[in-house]
């Protein structure tokens, strides 16, 4: 009992006194904000004693669980490339209370994309973000084997043959968009780039990775509900996927409705009702695909398989081409150079191009990779690290629970592999070529052809570049856009001479 007395007489009646004396409220608020400066100064204290010199250095930051979430979240970019000056290749940083490492560079490039299944893995980090807008049974939300076999069914979409039928259909979706779409009206005005961007690629991915029969059913709101369905690949929900937040509630409704429209086509397929011509596409190779177990794909994994694959067609390739179009349009020189290489190379009456005529346009080409270099879409790579590793070079560890993310664009914007990293210039791209390995995937002919994928994808925006010259001469002004989606509302004016 004394010591009970001793604390009421202590700690009880001071706080009841103080509660009488200045109310609930405001007693309330000083102890919350008592506990947070102790906070702040115990974390604090935390990072100034030693530190264990077999792990990455740990980025200072005042609060806990809070960490650098806010500075990583706000402009990745140049946290990492600041933290890189100060810390290295490798540091681990706090997100959301999760010590997370990073490993830039081409050793890091090398460590998470050709990392061993048992060292590093994506299916861990990945599925909360992913499951909500793909759907269950696909991707990430499966083994990482049946994974392997679910890439495998795809990539019958994904050869050469299949690239050069895709040309004359990307040109045919671009130049009927321009024809029909209330974005290009008139002899001038403004256009929201990333929103036309966005709503081409949804066409010209469904019409080439799906078929015509897929394309028929979407228009301009089956657009909007893949832009729903983006919105679902926010950081946040890596945390928070299962909260009722209103992006959360939209990505769901679009997840339901494009699986029940998949749905009702592999339904109308197998009772067949479905006419001969678009019989031999994406669909009907999964509805015959099986499991190596002899289990046949399921048609709900093959509806989750198709969202995922139009996301995988059009998500990088909305963002790419935004970037290309607003990055041209502040250099109407290139412009003009890149229809001068079309009449020079193709003729002057400019025929309907091909997949091999599409190789001869070395700026075309040229345009796409620096803009990939500038603006790569992802800027960060997860893998969750199964078992310590050490780096060869000074032995720092990677411990086994942290996140490591990797920077792909660092090597690509560093200064001391490319002079003036952060400067535009297609034309010198060939010049510029680093010799350093940037590390990717080893994994060969599937990236390789996912890349020509992409080119073939972009090269219906030299459709555009088919007007006449005074076109090409036209005013511009730059829009201050620093990100691909449209919500951004970057926009170009152009004014016919």
């Amino acid at each position: 009992m004394g010591l009970t007395e001793s604390l009421t007489e202590a700690v009880l009646i001071p706080i009841n006194a103080q509660i009488s004396e200045r109310g609930l409220g405001v007693v309330a608020a000083v102890g919350f904000a008592s506990f947070i400066v102790l906070a702040v100064v115990l974390n604090v204290l935390s990072q100034l004693l030693p530190q264990n010199p077999n792990e990455p250095p740990l980025v200072f930051h005042w609060f806990p669980i809070l960490g650098n979430t806010i500075s990583y979240g706000m402009d990745p970019y140049p946290f990492f490339f600041k933290c890189r000056e100060k810390y290295g290749d490798i540091f681990t940083f706090i997100l959301l209370g999760k010590k997370t490492t990073v490993y830039l560079g081409t050793a890091g490039n090398e460590f998470i994309l050709n990392g061993k299944l048992k060292d590093v893995n994506a299916e861990e980090i990945y599925t909360k973000l992913t499951t909500p807008v793909f759907g269950t049974g696909v991707v990430y939300d499966c083994p990482n084997s049946k994974l392997m076999e679910q890439k495998k069914f795809v990539k019958v979409s994904l050869t050469t043959e299949t690239f050069r039928s895709y040309v004359p259909l990307i040109v045919q979706e671009v130049t009927n968009f321009i024809k029909t779409s209330p974005m290009f009206k008139g002899p001038s005005g403004k256009t929201d780039v990333p929103a036309a961007m966005s709503e081409i690629t949804i066409y010209t991915a469904s019409r080439t990775l799906q078929g015509k029969e897929v394309r028929s059913r979407f228009n301009a709101e089956f657009a909007n509900l893949f832009h729903d369905l983006d919105m679902g690949f926010t950081p946040i929900n890596f945390m928070l996927h299962w909260a009722p937040l209103p992006q959360n509630r939209a990505r769901d409704r679009a997840q339901r409705i494009l699986s029940e429209t998949y749905m009702e086509i592999i339904q109308e397929r197998r009772a067949g009702n479905v006419p001969d011509e678009n019989e031999h596409d994406l669909i009907r190779h999964l509805m015959a695909s099986v499991y190596k177990d002899g289990t046949p794909l399921p048609d709900k994994e093959i509806s989750h398989m198709m969202i995922a694959m139009l996301m995988a067609g059009q998500h990088s390739s909305s963002s790419t081409s935004s970037w290309m179009m607003l990055n041209l349009a502040a250099r109407p020189d290139i412009i003009e150079g890149l229809y001068q290489e079309q009449i020079r190379l193709l003729g002057a009456d400019l025929p309907p191009l091909t997949y091999e005529n599409l190789g001869k346009l070395t700026l075309n080409n040229a345009v796409l990779k620096e803009t990939l270099r500038l603006h790569t879409p992802i800027h960060s790579i997860l893998r969750k690290v199964k078992s310590p590793h050490a780096r060869p070079r000074n032995q720092l560890r990677h411990p086994n629970n942290p996140h490591p993310p990797l920077l792909r664009r660092c090597h690509r914007a560093d200064g001391g592999v490319l002079p003036r990293p952060s400067q535009v210039g297609p034309p010198s791209l060939g010049r510029r070529r680093s010799r350093r390995p940037d590390g990717r995937d080893q994994g060969g002919a599937r990236g390789l052809r996912l890349r020509h994928d992409q080119q073939g994808r972009h090269v219906a925006l030299p459709a555009l570049w088919r007007w006449p010259p005074p076109l090409h001469r036209r005013a511009v002004r730059r829009p201050a856009a620093r990100g691909h989606h449209r919500d951004h509302g970057a926009r170009v004016q152009v004014e016919a001479a």
